[in-house]
C-alpha cells in the first residue's frame, strides 16, 4: 500500500513557494498550486484539486504534469481567488483504482473535513523582514540597570531588590519586587544582541503602572520615568536602527490598569464620558476586568470615542509609538484572544483588522503580533495579526518531547494531560496546530522556547536538550525566540522566577555554553533563506529521532534532531535532492550511505544542519 512508503517519499504540498509560487494573491487572480509525488507511490492516473468557493466544494481539471526528475514527478493545478478566504486539498487518483487525500495534516485514504485543509487568502501584508527575524524578548526591569537607574526614588507601589537577590516566585510581593532595571541599559548591551545575531527586539510593556511588568498600564501617553522615559526609547530606537534591529512593543488591547486616568476619572462617577470605556455597573461601583483581577479592567470596545483614542485616530496609541520620534517597528498585543470578547460580544476581528489598518497607514514596514495563549490557528489568518505568539504549534509539542520526568515540580505550564511524548507524537501535535494557518502567518508565528509568562525550559527538560530544541527553534517555519537569559543558561521554575535579572557580572550561577551554539544558529539562519520562506517536509520520525528538510528554489537545509539514540534511521538517498553533496553546517556529523539509503546520525541529545543543493 502506497501509504506504508517510507514518510521521506510521500506526496507533499504546502504553502510555500514552492509549491505556490504567487504568494500574495490578489481576489479573482488566478493561483497555481503545485504538488510533488514520487514514482515509488505508484502509477497517477490524475491528480485534481479539490476548493472551495464562497462555501461550495468544486474539483478541478487534472493537473497537468509539470516535469520529472530524480524519481519526483511535480504536478501543477490551478484556481482562482473568488473569496478574500479559501482552502483546498489534492486528490490523487491512481491507476490500480485506488485514491488518496492530502490537506495541510496529510495523507489519507478517507475524505477529510475542511478545516483540516491547506488554506489561503489575500490577507499577506506582513514586512518582508519578518521572515527571516531572530527575535529577543526584553522585560525591562530584569535586563539591565543603567546609572540613570540610580538617579530614581523606588515607587511607593515597589520592594525594592539588588540585582543578585533572588527572585520571589510565588505569594505576595511577586509583582512588586523591583530590580531596576531601565531603557538606557538595553542601550548599553546592543552590542551583546548583535554578537548574538539577533534582528528584532520585543520590548514588555514600557508604560507606567503599578507593577514590574506593567501589563496595569496607568498611562499610555508616556514611557515610564522609572525606564528612563520618552528620551530613553527614543534613543533605544534609534541606536537599534543604526544597528540594524527591529525594535516592537506590548500593547494591551484588552485592558489597562485600574490606575489609569481613564478609569480613575469614571470609577463611581457614572456621568463621566470614559464610563463607556469600561464594562461598568451598579453606579460604576463594580467593573468588569481580566479573569476578575480588580486592577485589570477591561475595555469595552463599543465605545467610538474609545477606538478613536486608542487604535484609528490620527495621535492614537496605536500610531503614536510607531511614528517619529519614537519610531518602533510594530506591536506584541498582549492576550490578543481576549480582546473585544465578552459574553455575547465578540468585536475581536474587526479591533485586530482596525489596529492593522491603522498602523499601516503610517508605515507600512511595520509588525503586528497577537497573543493567544490557546489553539491559534484558526482563528488568526493574517487580516489583523501578521503572526501568532502561541505556545501550541511549536512551544508545548517541543517541551513534552524532551521533558524530564525525574523533575520533581510540576511544569504548570503544560496544564493536564500527558507530559512526555514521542518523536512521533510531536511531529503529530506539531501539525495539529499549525495546520490550520496559512503559510503567511506560519512564517510569522513565534516560536519560543520559554517566554516571561512561563518556565524556563531548560528547568523541565531533560540535561542538553535546549541545545537541541534552540536549533529547532531556528529551522522551523516562523521566528525563533530567544527569552532573555535563554543564552546565560539560567534557571526559572515558573513565570515569575523565569524573570531573574541578567547576571552581566556574574550575580548568580549561570552557563554560558549556550552562547556560542544561539549565534551559530543564528548566522546559519541568517545565511540561509531556505530558513526564511522555504517549504516544511518532515522525512524520518520516530520516538527518539525527527529529520525534516527546508526547501527553496535556491537551496535546501536539511535538519536532523535526536532525543534518545537510535542505531540505522535511515532514509531513501532519492528522497531529498543532492543528499551526497550535502555540506554540514552545524553538529559536525557525517551521512553515511549504504545501497539506495542515507543513514542519518545516531547519537543522542545532538541536532545536525546540512546545507544541500536547490531542489530540481
Amino acid at each position: 500500500m502506497a501509504l506504508n512508503l517510507p514518510l521521506a517519499l510521500q506526496p507533499h504540498h504546502d504553502g510555500s513557494a514552492l509549491y505556490v509560487p504567487n504568494q500574495k494573491p490578489k481576489l479573482l487572480e488566478k493561483v497555481k498550486l503545485r504538488i510533488r509525488i514520487h514514482k515509488s507511490f505508484g502509477k497517477v492516473k490524475s491528480v485534481r484539486v479539490r476548493f472551495s468557493e464562497s462555501g461550495e466544494a468544486f474539483p478541478t481539471p487534472p493537473a497537468k504534469l509539470l516535469s520529472s526528475a530524480n524519481g519526483w514527478s511535480w504536478f501543477e493545478s490551478e484556481i482562482v481567488m473568488h473569496n478574500p478566504y479559501m482552502n483546498y486539498r489534492w486528490f490523487i487518483e491512481m491507476v490500480d483504482g485506488s485514491s488518496y487525500w492530502l490537506n495541510a495534516r496529510g495523507i489519507s485514504v478517507l475524505e477529510q473535513p475542511d478545516v483540516e485543509d491547506f488554506r489561503i487568502n489575500t490577507f499577506s501584508s506582513a514586512p518582508d523582514w519578518g521572515k527571516s527575524a531572530v527575535m529577543y524578548q526584553i522585560f525591562p526591569d530584569r535586563f539591565a540597570r543603567s546609572s540613570h537607574a540610580d538617579k530614581h526614588k523606588t515607587p511607593q507601589w515597589a520592594i525594592p531588590k539588588g540585582w543578585g537577590d533572588k527572585v520571589t516566585a510565588t505569594g505576595p510581593g511577586t509583582s512588586e519586587q523591583f530590580f531596576g532595571g531601565d531603557i538606557y541599559g538595553i542601550t548599553e548591551h546592543l552590542d551583546h544582541l548583535k554578537d548574538l545575531g539577533v534582528t528584532l527586539i520585543y520590548l514588555t510593556p514600557v508604560f507606567p503602572a503599578r507593577s514590574n511588568h506593567r501589563y496595569d498600564a496607568s498611562s499610555f501617553a508616556e514611557v515610564d520615568p522609572l525606564l528612563g522615559g520618552d528620551k530613553a526609547l527614543i534613543q533605544l530606537v534609534e541606536a537599534a536602527h543604526k544597528k540594524g534591529f527591529k525594535v516592537i512593543g506590548d500593547l494591551t488591547s484588552n485592558h489597562s490598569g485600574n490606575s489609569h486616568e481613564w478609569f480613575k476619572a469614571a470609577y463611581k462617577k457614572p456621568g463621566a464620558k470614559e464610563s463607556e470605556f469600561y464594562y461598568f455597573s451598579n453606579k460604576n461601583k463594580d467593573y468588569d476586568a481580566w479573569f476578575g483581577v480588580p486592577s485589570l479592567p477591561k475595555f469595552n470596545w463599543n465605545s467610538k470615542e474609545l477606538r478613536k483614542k486608542f487604535i484609528s485616530g490620527k495621535n492614537s496609541i496605536v500610531a503614536r509609538w510607531i511614528k517619529k520620534p519614537f519610531n518602533m517597528d510594530g506591536w506584541r498585543i498582549d492576550v490578543s484572544n481576549m480582546t473585544g470578547r465578552i459574553r455575547e460580544e465578540d468585536m475581536y476581528m474587526e479591533l485586530q483588522v482596525l489596529i492593522r489598518e491603522s498602523m499601516q497607514k503610517i508605515n507600512k514596514n511595520t509588525i503586528l503580533l497577537g497573543e493567544y495563549t490557546g489553539d491559534a490557528a484558526y482563528q488568526i489568518q493574517g487580516e489583523g495579526w501578521h503572526g501568532a505568539m502561541t505556545y501550541y504549534n511549536f512551544t508545548k509539542p517541543v517541551w513534552r518531547w524532551f521533558y524530564n520526568t525525574d523533575v520533581k515540580a510540576e511544569a504548570g505550564f503544560l496544564g493536564i494531560g500527558r507530559t512526555k511524548i514521542t518523536g512521533t507524537e510531536m511531529v503529530k501535535q506539531h501539525l495539529d496546530f499549525a495546520a490550520g494557518f496559512p503559510w503567511h502567518v506560519r512564517l510569522h508565528n513565534m516560536n519560543p522556547l520559554d517566554t516571561h509568562d512561563i518556565p524556563r525550559f531548560k528547568s523541565f527538560t531533560i540535561p542538553g536538550a535546549q541545545r537541541v530544541a534552540a536549533g529547532m527553534q531556528f529551522t522551523f517555519p516562523g521566528m525563533p525566540v530567544i527569552w532573555a537569559g535563554d543564552e546565560f543558561g539560567l534557571d526559572g521554575g515558573n513565570g515569575e522566577e523565569s524573570r531573574t535579572p541578567i547576571p552581566w557580572n556574574n550575580e548568580r550561577p549561570n552557563d554560558l555554553t549556550m552562547l556560542a551554539d544561539y549565534q551559530a544558529f543564528a548566522k546559519i539562519r541568517k545565511d540561509n533563506s531556505a530558513l526564511h520562506d522555504g517549504s516544511m517536509r518532515f522525512v524520518y520520525v520516530s520516538d527518539e529521532l525527527i529529520a525534516y528538510v527546508r526547501e527553496n528554489k535556491k537551496q535546501s537545509i536539511l535538519v536532523v534532531a535526536s532525543r534518545g539514540s537510535e542505531k540505522n534511521a535511515a532514509i531513501p538517498i532519492e528522497s531529498i535532492n543532492g543528499l551526497k553533496q550535502a555540506e554540514n553546517l552545524f553538529g559536525g556529523a557525517k551521512i553515511r550511505f549504504e545501497g539506495s539509503n542515507a543513514i542519518l546520525p545516531s547519537e543522542a541529545l545532538a541536532i545536525n544542519i546540512w546545507r544541500l543543493p536547490a531542489n530540481s
